[in-house]
């Protein structure tokens, strides 16, 4: 294939073979050298050849190889004649960060951090196969599915304008329980409330630099705050559902006689049956993730209060934002001819990151643009940035994280635990962990420099960073 540079950080493939549209990458010149050296790129032309894709098919800065679209992917489908595909949302459907805010210099709290990590750890179940606190029949987990965290909220979990903060504000329409198999249910009805495993966590952090004053302000933020970011999914719930829609998709490719680039990237017409039935069984499971990271705030204020005997309200722990980044969506988009039109964005580790005058931005920040939350990897930075006009092109999208550069299996033979929690102590990161392994499989080594991938975002103009936040203790799975 060839790859034609654009600008510094965007890079273009031209349409060849069965490609309906081009193929953009958002990255430094040494970013893109490693997406060569798996099959990220050639996922990205694959995803180009997929009926009713708009304008391109898209990879962010932390792309990496993955299931039918490569992490990091995005593309747009017309709601016409377009389609939805699992392999572009992926198995942990609406895996999404939240961070909080808190009145607290950090250097204040420092001496209870510790104390504040233990508590988290202790009140927030985590791990693999973790089950939450609350045990829900069928009944009350599909009532839960169906009104997303307007039910959490009525429940006694956390505080009605929490809501205001959360992408959807925290419930997406049309989620039909009866699509979710009896199996999905099984697998989410312990689990709700939990962190899980792999890169989920719960992390304490100070802002350690600001780049933009005013919408800090704007956001809450400041200078040595202390801050809480949570990152986790929809568990096995979300797993399953994927699973079960792969499978019934399969079987829609060999009904239809469906050829496609990739196995993996089966697909049913957004109007078919097949695909509104995914749609609902998906946006139960956007709903559950967000109920779920709603749950763990409400334990994570409960565990911070306790520790400074002081109510959450009066410590500020209140929700700057909450995001998903596995997740398509039906988005009003600017068209290539100009016009206004409806498209079904499929971001597959990637963010959404509004512009200021988007109705899907809070009040609150609809004249500054959306927060959009980009975690590092355990022991290295995090950052908020803000929407900008200029992401139009890949339909107002940003990268989701640092992005992988080895498998778990690698990480956990080049990086003893051992050794990674040393490093962490001496640069005065706390961690607790479920199970040891999770200390070698999320290294800092095992992922992109996170401050490069910032860099390249803000070159393609995706969106511009307002403060850096770095770690200080880590509640892992």
């Amino acid at each position: 294939m060839e790859i034609v540079k654009v600008s510094d950080c965007v890079w273009r493939i031209e349409r060849e073979g069965e490609m309906r549209v081009p193929a953009h990458i958002f990255a430094s010149e040494r970013m893109l050298a490693k997406m060569r050296g798996d099959r990220t790129l050639a996922q990205l032309c694959n995803v180009a050849t997929l009926p009713g894709i708009v304008r391109s098919a898209y990879v962010m800065p932390d792309g990496h190889e993955g299931y039918g679209f490569p992490i990091g992917g995005v593309a747009a489908f017309r709601e016409e004649d377009g389609i939805i595909s699992p392999g572009g949302v992926g198995y942990d459907i609406n895996c999404g960060v939240r961070l909080l805010k808190t009145n607290l210099a950090y250097k204040e709290a420092a001496p209870k951090l510790k104390e504040m990590v233990n508590s988290i750890f202790q009140n927030c179940p985590s791990g693999v196969g973790s089950e939450g606190k609350l045990k829900l029949d069928k009944g009350r987990l599909n009532d839960a599915l169906a009104e997303g965290v307007k039910w959490a909220v009525r429940e006694g979990y956390g505080w009605e304008r929490d809501m205001q903060f959360i992408e959807e504000n925290g419930c997406m329409p049309d989620a039909d329980p009866s699509k979710v198999s009896d199996t999905a249910i099984k697998r989410g009805r312990p689990q709700l409330g939990t962190v899980g495993s792999g890169n989920h966590f719960a992390e304490i952090q100070e802002v350690s630099e600001v780049f933009d004053g005013e919408i800090a302000k704007r956001f809450g933020l400041f200078p040595g705050q202390l801050v809480i970011m949570l990152h986790t999914g929809s568990r096995g719930l979300g797993h399953q559902v994927a699973s079960d829609y792969i499978r019934i998709f399969s079987e829609y490719a060999s009904k239809h006689g469906i050829r496609l680039a990739d196995r993996e990237l089966v697909y049913a017409p957004v109007s078919s049956d097949e695909g509104r039935a995914y749609i609902s069984a998906m946006n139960c499971a956007v709903n559950y993730a967000f109920i779920n990271r709603q749950m763990l705030t409400h334990w994570v204020r409960e565990s911070v209060g306790i520790v400074f005997k002081q109510d959450p309200e009066d410590l500020g722990l209140e929700v700057l934002y909450d995001v998903c980044h596995n997740i398509a969506k039906r988005e009003a988009h600017t068209l290539d001819d100009g016009s206004k039109g409806y498209v079904w964005v499929h971001r597959k580790g990637a963010t959404r990151a509004m512009p200021a005058g988007r109705d899907e931005v809070p009040p609150a920040y609809r004249d500054v643009g959306q927060p959009v939350i980009i975690p590092g990897s355990m022991g290295t930075a995090s950052y908020v940035l803000v929407g900008t006009p200029e992401s139009a092109g890949p339909f107002h999208s940003v990268c989701h994280g640092a992005g992988r550069t080895m498998s778990r299996h690698e990480a956990i033979r080049d990086y003893p635990a051992a050794k990674v929690r040393a490093e962490l102590e001496g640069k005065g990161i706390y961690v607790r962990v479920a199970e040891k392994e999770l200390i070698s499989e999320e290294a800092p080594e095992a992922y992109k420099d996170i401050d490069e991938v910032i860099a390249s975002v803000r070159g393609a103009h995706l969106a511009n960073p307002v403060v850096r936040m770095v770690p200080h203790g880590v509640v892992k799975g």
